[in-house]
């Protein structure tokens, strides 16, 4: 088995949601004076490569202590589509690639390559970043879907300020995962994966470190 790291390294130079802070890294302790090295962290839970869970938009969703642990690890289904600033994912989108991989089957998680990721350093990335459209959504729901990943720092556009798509997939309690790296390693459409938060009692998202697993012949 082929191990992928999918996770963005959280430092204090990782760019962050315009409003959230900039994650800092405290020294607290050292081996010179104390025996040992040991830093506090401050960040938001929505850092980097992290998990939404449906309480971030739904007063009564599920948190991220909450989760089970098999709705974190399974079969992805890997959508590669290239999109640009502000273009959307949409329902034709996702029939297409239906149309020449098989239906997604019900309960799925899909995981949607953009190549958004490679402007994670630009002014624009989290003002103008592609997402799904309401009706992409919707379809989507209708699959049942367990999971849905996406490699910008937001599943809704950059440009849309009411959330619309988090609101509709934390409404009927589908997770969301958000600046996944390195999904131009996987080569298959379809592969396994791991996706753990930190167990954060009534959070609403945590960072995860986020493993694609390819099988070798």
């Amino acid at each position: 088995m082929k191990p992928i790291d999918l996770t963005l390294t959280i430092s204090q130079s990782i760019p962050t949601f315009p409003g959230s802070p900039k994650p800092q890294f405290i020294v607290w302790s050292t081996l010179k004076e104390d025996g040992y090295n040991l830093e506090l962290l401050f960040l938001s839970s929505h850092t980097g490569t992290h998990l939404d869970a449906p309480y971030h938009f739904v007063k009564n969703g599920a948190k991220i202590h909450q989760i089970p642990l098999d709705r974190l690890l399974g079969n992805g289904i890997l959508i590669k589509i290239k999109k640009g600033k502000n273009k959307a994912i949409s329902k034709n989108d996702l029939i297409s690639f239906e149309r020449k991989n098989g239906n997604i089957p019900k309960h799925s998680s899909v995981f949607f390559h953009t190549e958004w990721q490679k402007n994670l350093k630009s002014d624009y990335y989290f003002t103008d970043n592609p997402g799904l459209s309401e009706s992409a959504t919707k379809y989507l729901i209708s699959k049942e879907i367990n999971l849905v990943g996406i490699d910008s720092p937001s599943i809704d556009l950059g440009k849309d300020k009411t959330f619309s798509v988090h609101k509709i997939l934390a409404k009927n309690n589908i997770l969301i995962v958000e600046n996944l790296s390195n999904l131009n390693k996987i080569s298959s459409k379809q592969f396994d994966f791991i996706i753990l938060p930190l167990k954060l009692k009534d959070a609403t998202g945590s960072p995860v470190r986020a493993i694609a697993i390819q099988r070798t012949k």
